[in-house]
């Protein structure tokens, strides 16, 4: 038996053991994007803002390694870095956040309106939900 005050501060998006939670409200996305490295900080912030990156009661959530992108714009590319024709390498993160996948359409609109690539490079993965009691 819990008192009045135990069951109130309770936190009303987790599930209690046995309780019946729609798979629907634990569906989850992992956004994972590149970013040149000085701009990781500017398009985290934004897909922060738009939903991405808590973690039960953490906010703010990222993963991120350095690599080295490439990439070599086209005729009638734009290129925020380097020039049309010519290969491009620089360093890059690797940024990986979750999300709940109802603020999919949301996080991938900021991370494009923040993003400084013309075309950013990203994937969106559906996790597994995990196993209910």
């Amino acid at each position: 038996m819990t008192s009045d005050r135990e069951s109130s501060s309770r936190q009303p998006d987790r599930a209690e053991p046995g309780a019946d939670v729609s798979r629907a409200a634990l569906s989850l996305d992992v956004l994972v994007f590149y970013s040149p490295v000085e701009s990781t900080e500017q398009v985290l912030a934004a897909v922060f803002a738009a939903g991405a990156g808590a973690i039960g009661d953490y906010t703010e959530c990222a993963w991120f390694t350095v690599g080295t992108g490439q990439f070599r714009p086209g005729p009638g590319a734009a290129p925020a870095i380097g020039s049309v024709g010519a290969l491009e390498r620089l360093p890059e993160h690797r940024v990986e956040v979750t999300l709940p996948r109802a603020s999919r359409r949301q996080v991938v609109a900021a991370l494009r309106r923040a993003h400084p690539y013309e075309e950013p490079a990203f994937h969106i993965i559906e996790a597994a939900a995990p196993d209910l009691p």
